[in-house]
């Protein structure tokens, strides 16, 4: 009997009987995958909640008072979770491999089994090999059970009999079903065992969290029908040769996702860092040309953060441009509104663009920064240390105004700044605080003026 197989997307989760070098779902290339179909009497049952099947209940007799929220032991972490941990929510981690999730994972343990039952399932590490980085995580606790399991039933029949408040599993790439026939890891792999784990959650009404590794896109591997099965989805950033990491969250039904958790590794783990402007300031070089501070709001947090920029004459045909931690399109934009509007000839120098710290820029109010670093570097005229700057720079030179001014003035003066460049419609609406000189511009030229 000859095994019937289809061609499924690995981004999107669409099916196919034949295979196509661009899917037609979602444009992908290169992402059809082969594997065995799965007949419609072998498809595995997934229960969702305690009811019987069919019932239908009135809105206004469904009560909220079980939906409670339990802190995990890490500020940072309940931040970007929305105020904690809620109770049957299905949470994705998601990172390079060495940035920081089965630590982080191991360390809320320790906090958690102080009054709730965790099991830990391990696909990729051994007993032994666990107690050891408990050991140096500091991690121990009789409520914390460890069990190396990769059969996805074996996995559900232990917790229900078990019946722990949180499980872990780590990873889901590990975990696979007997009666799918394609490797763990693959995409019917993953997408099923992800949806047997949301049944076990919610049926159970088991708080879980599932790591889950990352493709060389920095995607979530497997099919994106995964990331919208779970209740929350974060991801860790930051260069694992840098001490930082930044967990930021690309979906959270239970809360904002622009809220992030900034987190230095240590010997012992991770280390939260409750004024991430402070850490990522230390060591600022002082009177050096080319480096100025931006302040920028992550969610309901203002974050300093210094921005460095190198202009030097090229040595060939065609200048070099690189950035970091600011997006390329927009650092490219910059230097040329920067060259028409200011009259910096940029077009013979190669330019290169570093955000401090590994972290990346992605709001606009950053672009003042940004000019302002550019122009110290190409005039080799240095800006006070003492100095901020904000605004969103516009392709004919304005500098438009910004949200949450107020807030970001407060911060910049709590660090001991004493001026601060603010676009000039802002500068209306706030008040400055004692200590700090607000110096408004209506656009670039302004600001170079007054500071360069």
């Amino acid at each position: 009997m000859k095994t019937k197989t289809v061609f499924v997307c690995s981004e999107c989760g669409f099916e196919s009987p034949k295979w196509y070098g661009r899917c037609t779902s979602c444009g992908a290339w290169n992402t059809m995958v082969e594997q065995v179909a799965q007949s419609s009497k072998n498809a595995p049952a997934v229960t969702i909640g305690r009811g019987k099947r069919g019932e239908v209940v009135p809105l206004n007799q469904i009560t909220t008072q079980d939906e409670l929220r339990f802190d995990t032991g890490m500020c940072e972490l309940d931040r970007v979770l929305g105020g904690g941990a809620v109770k049957g929510s299905l949470v994705l981690i998601g990172g390079e491999p060495g940035i920081g999730k089965s630590t982080i994972l191991l360390q809320i343990c320790n906090h958690l089994c102080n009054s709730l039952k965790v099991l830990y399932i391990s696909g990729e590490e051994s007993k032994r090999q666990l107690k050891l980085r408990a050991e140096r995580l500091g991690v121990d606790n009789d409520n914390l059970l460890i069990y190396s399991e990769t059969d996805i039933e074996d996995i559900i029949e232990t917790a229900k009999s078990i019946r722990p408040d949180v499980v872990i599993v780590d990873s889901i790439q590990t975990v696979y079903r007997s009666d799918v026939s394609s490797a763990p890891g693959s995409v019917a792999q993953v997408r099923e065992c992800t949806m047997a784990l949301m049944g076990l959650a919610k049926g159970e009404e088991i708080t879980m969290f599932v790591v889950g590794h990352v493709n060389k896109e920095g995607a979530i591997a497997g099919p994106k029908v995964l990331e919208h099965m779970v209740d929350c989805v974060m991801y860790f950033e930051g260069d694992r040769s840098l001490s930082y990491r930044i967990l930021r969250a690309a979906k959270n039904r239970y809360g904002s996702t622009n809220e992030i958790g900034v987190f230095e590794m240590v010997d012992k783990g991770l280390r939260e860092v409750g004024n991430p402007s402070a850490a990522l300031l230390d060591g600022r070089p002082i009177n050096v040309p080319g480096t100025c501070v931006a302040c920028v709001m992550e969610g309901s947090r203002p974050i300093l953060s210094e921005i460095q920029a190198l202009v030097t004459t090229s040595g060939f045909g065609q200048a070099r441009r690189m950035s970091a931690g600011i997006d390329y399109n927009r650092a490219m934009l910059l230097l040329a509104v920067l060259e028409k509007r200011a009259g910096f000839k940029m077009s013979n120098c190669d330019v290169y663009i570093n955000v401090i710290g590994g972290l990346r820029l992605d709001e606009p109010a950053a672009d003042l920064a940004t000019v302002l670093a550019l122009a110290s570097s190409a005039k080799d005229s240095p800006i006070s240390d003492k100095v901020a700057a904000f605004g969103e720079v516009g392709l004919t030179g304005e500098i438009r105004a910004v949200s949450s001014a107020q807030q970001r003035v407060n911060e910049i003066a709590r660090l001991g700044f004493e001026v601060c460049v603010i676009p000039s419609q802002n500068a209306r609406d706030i008040k400055a605080p004692d200590g700090l000189k607000l110096l408004p511009a209506k656009n670039i030229r302004e600001a170079i003026a007054a500071l360069v």
